[in-house]
């Protein structure tokens, strides 16, 4: 993909967003599987969409908030590949985070737990954070000219 072109196709960007959804509540829910079921005898979407659940006064609530941390980690991990724009990480991780707050709501009502609004601004941050400074990194690489010349 040539990045000097400015491209307004909303059908990846949609695409984009629908697929780090999906691989952001695959690695939470992985992620809340082998630490929160260990712990309860019977795993729900209420770990991962109630906000009572982000708890960080019972060993169960934090294994809850270590999962979300873990997921955001991956998150910014899946915007190197998926998103490839520093200038993008930030806006891609708000979409995220705000489609996630709209499936608590629906779940389970309004987060009124401090915790839980620590927890998300937190993975937010980081996901958001640690991708743009992933895919910088990527930006910034020396392009190697030995490949590209012809040999004489």
């Amino acid at each position: 993909m040539f990045y000097g072109a400015v491209v307004w196709d909303p059908w990846l960007i949609v695409s984009q967003i629908v697929c780090l959804q999906c691989l952001y509540y695959l690695t939470l829910g992985l992620s809340t599987a082998v630490l929160v079921g260990s712990r309860v005898s019977r795993m729900s979407l209420f770990y991962l969409f109630d906000y009572s659940a982000v708890d960080a006064s019972s060993v169960t609530g934090l294994c809850v908030i270590a999962s979300s941390l873990f997921a955001a980690l991956a998150g910014a991990g899946f915007m190197l590949y998926l998103i490839e724009r520093a200038k993008k990480c930030l806006d891609f991780s708000a979409t995220l985070y705000i489609i996630h707050l709209f499936i608590c709501i629906v779940y389970g009502g309004w987060p009124s737990s401090f915790t839980w609004w620590v927890v998300n601004g937190t993975g937010l941050a980081v996901m958001a954070l640690l991708g743009e400074w992933l895919c910088i990194r990527r930006e910034l690489r020396d392009i190697p000219i030995s490949r590209l010349r012809a040999n004489v």
